[in-house]
C-alpha cells in the first residue's frame, strides 16, 4: 500500500531541513573561526617578537645618551617613513596574487610572483638608499641640529644592508603566509630576536660603535631571521609543492603586481605617516617636551595593540584570497564576516584595557608628572580609537584579499587626511583643546575609516570577485589578460571562468 504524507509530515520535514541547514551554517562558521585563529595566532606572536626588538634598540640608544637617543629616534622615524613602510607596502601588492593563486592551485604563479616582487623591492631600494645617503644635508636644510643630522645619517648608513634583507624577507613571508605556512617565520623571528640582545651588547657596549652599532645590530638580527627562515623552509621541504626556480618569465608580466603594489604602498604609507605627523604637531603645542614624550608613549601603546587586529587582517586576507582563487565566494564572504565580528570584539577589549590602565600604563615608561597627566587623559580616547581601528585594519585585510588595494588607499586618504587632519588641527590649535584635541582628530578619522571600510565590505559582490580572481590568476597564461584586470575589477569578458561553488547554507 502506497504511503501518503500528511501536512504534519511535510511541516516536520521542513523543520528538520531547516535545523540541518542551521547546523551546517554553524559548523561552517566555527570551521572558519578556527582557520582564522590558526593563521592569526602565529602572525601575532611573530609581531610581538619584532615589537620586543624595537624596545631593546631604544634601550641601548637611551644608554648612549640624550643626543644619541634623539638622533636614533629621528633616524628610526625617517627609516620607517621613507624606507620600511614603502617596502612593506609594495610587498603587499603580491599578497592577493599569491593567496588567490594558491587557492586556484596555480603553484607556478606563486613562485613567479615571489621572484618578481623580490626584484621589484631590490630596485625600489636604490632611490631609498640614495635618499638615506644624503639625509644629513636634507636635515640641515630643515634646520635640524648638525650633530643630530650627522648621527641620524650614521644610523641610516649602517641600516642600508637592511633594505636588501627586507627586499627578500617581506616577499618570502607573504609567499609562505599565502599557503597558510606561518610557524617557520615565528621560529626564525624568535631566533633572530634572541641574537638581537648579544648583537647590541657586542657592537654597542663592548666595541663602542655607538649609534652605528645599534643600527648594525638590527640589520644583523634581520639577516639572521632571513637566513634562519630560508634554511628552515628549504631543509623541511615546505617549498617543494609551489617552488620553481627563477627563469626569464619573472622579468615579464609585471602589470598585475605593479597595479596592486602602488595602491597597497600608498594605503600603508598614508596610515604610517599620520602618526609621524602627529609627533610633529605635538612639537608645536605648549610644553612640547611633555607632549612629544607622551605622544611617543601612546604611539608605542597603540603599536602594541595594533599587533592583534593587523595579524587578523593578514589572516583574513589570506583566507579571502584562497577562497576566491578556489572559486568559493560564499566561504570568502563568511571569512570576511567572521573576521569583522572578531575585530569588533578586539576593539571593545582594547578600549576596556586602555581605560582601565590609564593611570598605570604611563608609569611603565616615565615618572614625569606632566607626561603622566597627558598620557592618562588621552588613553581613554586612544581606547575609543581602537573601536574603529580594529575593524578598519581587518577590513583592509579583506579588501586586500579581493585584490582591491586602491579601495583601502582611498578610504585611508579620505578618513585620515580629509576628515581626521582638519579635526585634529582645528581642535588642537584653533579651539585650544591641545594634546587631547589631536587624539580626538584621530578618533574622528578612525570612526570615518571604519564606517567606509564596512560599507565597502558590505557592498562587495562576492560572486563577481570570485570570477575576477580566476582572471587574475590566468593573466600570466593569456597574452593581454593582465591589461584588462584593473583594481576596480572591470573586465569585458569572463569567458572560461569556472562555475561558482554554491553556498552550503
Amino acid at each position: 500500500m502506497e504511503s501518503t504524507k500528511t501536512e504534519h509530515d511535510y511541516h516536520y520535514s521542513f523543520i528538520e531541513d531547516k535545523e540541518n541547514t542551521s547546523s551546517s551554517c554553524f559548523s561552517e562558521i566555527m570551521e572558519e573561526l578556527k582557520s582564522l585563529l590558526l593563521l592569526a595566532f602565529p602572525i601575532a606572536l611573530t609581531a610581538l617578537i619584532f615589537y620586543s626588538r624595537s624596545i631593546v634598540s631604544m634601550l641601548f640608544l637611551g644608554h648612549l645618551g640624550d643626543l644619541q637617543l634623539a638622533a636614533g629616534s629621528l633616524a628610526i622615524a625617517l627609516a620607517n617613513i621613507t624606507g620600511y613602510s614603502v617596502l612593506s607596502g609594495l610587498a603587499l601588492g603580491m599578497e592577493p596574487l599569491c593567496s588567490q593563486a594558491f587557492g586556484a592551485n596555480r603553484p607556478k604563479l606563486l613562485s613567479l610572483t615571489l621572484h618578481r616582487c623580490i626584484i621589484f623591492l631590490l630596485l625600489s631600494s636604490l632611490p631609498i638608499s640614495f635618499l638615506w645617503l644624503n639625509i644629513s644635508a636634507i636635515l640641515r636644510s630643515l634646520h635640524q641640529h648638525p650633530d643630530i643630522a650627522t648621527l641620524a645619517r650614521t644610523y641610516l648608513l649602517f641600516s642600508l644592508p637592511d633594505l636588501v634583507t627586507n627586499s627578500f624577507l617581506h616577499p618570502i613571508r607573504i609567499y609562505l603566509r599565502a599557503q597558510g605556512i606561518t610557524h617557520p617565520l615565528t621560529q626564525a623571528s624568535l631566533a633572530g630576536t634572541l641574537l638581537h640582545l648579544p648583537f647590541n651588547y657586542i657592537l654597542v657596549t663592548r666595541l663602542r660603535f655607538g649609534v652605528a652599532g645599534v643600527a648594525a645590530a638590527s640589520a644583523a638580527s634581520n639577516l639572521s631571521i632571513l637566513l634562519s627562515l630560508v634554511g628552515r623552509v628549504w631543509l623541511s621541504g615546505l617549498h617543494r609543492p609551489t617552488w620553481s626556480p627563477p627563469t626569464r618569465d619573472c622579468l615579464a608580466g609585471w602589470k598585475p603586481l605593479l597595479r596592486l603594489a602602488a595602491p597597497s604602498c600608498l594605503s600603508v604609507c598614508l596610515e604610517w605617516w599620520w602618526y609621524e605627523i602627529m609627533i610633529v604637531l605635538c612639537g608645536l603645542l605648549m610644553d612640547p617636551t611633555a607632549t612629544v614624550a607622551s605622544m611617543g608613549v601612546l604611539i608605542q601603546t597603540t603599536s602594541f595593540i595594533y599587533v592583534f587586529p593587523s595579524s587578523l587582517g593578514f589572516a583574513v586576507s589570506t583566507r579571502v584570497g584562497n577562497e576566491l582563487g578556489a572559486n568559493r565566494p560564499f566561504r570568502a564572504k563568511l571569512s570576511a564576516v567572521v573576521s569583522v565580528f572578531l575585530s569588533a570584539m578586539m576593539g571593545f577589549s582594547a578600549m576596556v584595557f586602555a581605560t582601565a590602565m590609564r593611570h598605570m600604563w604611563g608609569r611603565m615608561f616615565t615618572t614625569d608628572k606632566d607626561i603622566l597627566r597627558l598620557t592618562s587623559a588621552a588613553l581613554p580616547i586612544l581606547g575609543l580609537c581602537e573601536i574603529g581601528n580594529c575593524p578598519q585594519t581587518v577590513g583592509c585585510g579583506v579588501v586586500r584579499g579581493t585584490a582591491r588595494p586602491s579601495m583601502a588607499a582611498n578610504v585611508n586618504l579620505s578618513a585620515f587626511y580629509l576628515v581626521g587632519m582638519p579635526v585634529a588641527v582645528g581642535l588642537g590649535f584653533w579651539l585650544d583643546v591641545g594634546f587631547c584635541g589631536l587624539w580626538l582628530g584621530l578618533l574622528s578619522a578612525q570612526v570615518c575609516c571604519a564606517g567606509l571600510m564596512l560599507y565597502v565590505i558590505g557592498t562587495t559582490e562576492w560572486e563577481y570577485e570570485a570570477q575576477r580572481a580566476q582572471l587574475l590568476t590566468l593573466a600570466d597564461d593569456v597574452e593581454g589578460n593582465d591589461s584588462g584586470v584593473d583594481d576596480d575589477g572591470r573586465k569585458v569578458s569572463l569567458t572560461g571562468v569556472a562555475t561558482v561553488t554554491p553556498s552550503p547554507c
